[in-house]
């Protein structure tokens, strides 16, 4: 998303929170909208599925305290902001000036550009996150040197999967050259990356392409910084007397996860080490995968259950679950 688009959208008012909302708040706010406009809950709806996407848009940058302080800035510069190229030779082209017809992924309409394909590995240690860096000028050495041309800009969204394993995304220019820009294993939505000699050209030689990242959301996992979560429907009886059961990880993995006895609806399970995974200043970075528990009730019971049911339910009558109530809805 570039910063033209954070100054056209209110993500505070599409997650229905307020400006000052607590990081809490914005979390509990994409949950709740994220499953009523969930893909498998409207099946054909793509006013819905729109949604969703726009929810988990505005989830990944407001739930980031670094995203989040930069869209208030830029949003605080008002509507009349523009990002645009610089005075560079070979003209400055904005928000207007770019590559489009992204695929793998991607989507729009390039015009400009230098018209050489080929492949172009990112430079990784460019790679930065929020709305900065934007349409970018021309670059002038000292002592009177040539100009380097001025950086453009570009963006693609890139599938869930993508931006955990990392990909590769192709930007066709006007002539049919493609430029395919590998993208890195735990990019989010909003960051970018630095394609070397990709930009403008100059009498210097040729500037750079930026090219900010969009990840659509998925339908099981959801991504919280570099955690994921998961939501693990239980059985009643596993909750009540705990198991052990396997669940998928976004690496496609299965792992052993145990289940408490007594275990309630909510209880957050935490496994370290299965989260996203990517690359920090030459170091492994982990995040974890947290499990929701869910703790299912069946609707349709046969005689034989139901019968068990209530042999239960008075082996535990002395069991009081609303005891105390009461006295903590005292004002």
């Amino acid at each position: 998303m570039a910063s033209q688009d954070w100054i056209d959208k209110d993500f505070y008012a599409i997650l229905g929170v307020s400006r000052d909302a607590s990081e809490e708040d914005v979390k509990k706010a994409y949950r709740k909208l994220a499953r009523k406009h969930h893909p498998d809950k409207n099946p054909g709806d793509d006013a819905a599925e729109q949604k969703f996407k726009d929810v988990a848009e505005a989830h990944s940058v407001l739930a980031d305290k670094e995203q989040r302080e930069q869209y208030d800035a830029v949003r605080a510069m008002g509507s009349g902001a523009r990002f645009s190229g610089g005075p560079g030779p070979g003209g400055g082209g904005g928000f207007e000036d770019l590559f489009g017809n992204l695929f793998n992924g991607g989507a729009g309409g390039a015009r400009g550009g230098s018209g050489r394909g080929g492949a172009s590995g990112p430079d990784l240690s460019d790679l930065f996150g929020g709305p900065g860096g934007f349409g970018g000028s021309g670059r002038f050495g000292g002592g009177g040197a040539p100009a380097t041309g001025a950086d453009r800009t570009a963006r693609t969204t890139i599938s869930f999967g993508g931006a955990i394993r990392g990909t590769t995304v192709g930007l066709r220019e006007p002539d049919g050259g493609v430029i395919d820009v590998r993208i890195p294993a735990g990019i989010r939505t909003g960051q970018k990356v630095r394609v070397k000699g990709k930009g403008q050209r100059g009498s210097g030689g040729a500037g750079d392409l930026l090219v900010e990242v969009a990840v659509s959301g998925h339908r099981f996992f959801e991504r919280e910084g570099d955690d994921i979560r998961i939501h693990l429907p239980v059985a009643f009886d596993e909750a009540a007397l705990g198991t052990a059961v396997q669940v998928p990880t976004v690496h496609g993995e299965k792992v052993n996860i145990k289940i408490p006895a007594g275990v309630t609806s909510g209880r957050v399970l935490r496994l370290k080490g299965h989260g996203v995974r990517r690359k920090e200043k030459g170091r492994e970075v982990a995040g974890d995968m947290l499990v929701t528990v869910q703790v299912e009730v069946p609707k349709d019971l046969s005689a034989e259950a139901v019968e068990a049911v209530k042999a239960y339910a008075e082996a535990t009558k002395g069991l009081d679950p609303r005891k105390g109530l009461e006295a903590k809805a005292v004002l």
